[in-house]
């Protein structure tokens, strides 16, 4: 049986913590100066993957 391969794209755009599985977030890398101080700091707070997309980025991961 083959090795099974990571998704080299997941990898790069998730990271597990624990039991979570960390992410990015869209909207901030440009055109910031019409964005308001709140909202660049919410988008800079840490997001995680919803639950019904767990099991589909461990797919991924190769994790489960």
């Amino acid at each position: 049986m083959p090795k099974m391969k990571t998704n080299r794209g997941a990898a790069k755009r998730f990271k597990v913590k624990k039991n979570l599985i960390k992410r990015g977030s869209a909207f901030k890398s440009h055109i910031l100066t019409k964005k308001r101080p709140r909202k660049i700091a919410n988008l800079n707070a840490p997001k995680y993957v919803n639950d019904a997309n767990v099991e589909q980025v461990k797919k991924l991961l190769c994790m489960s």
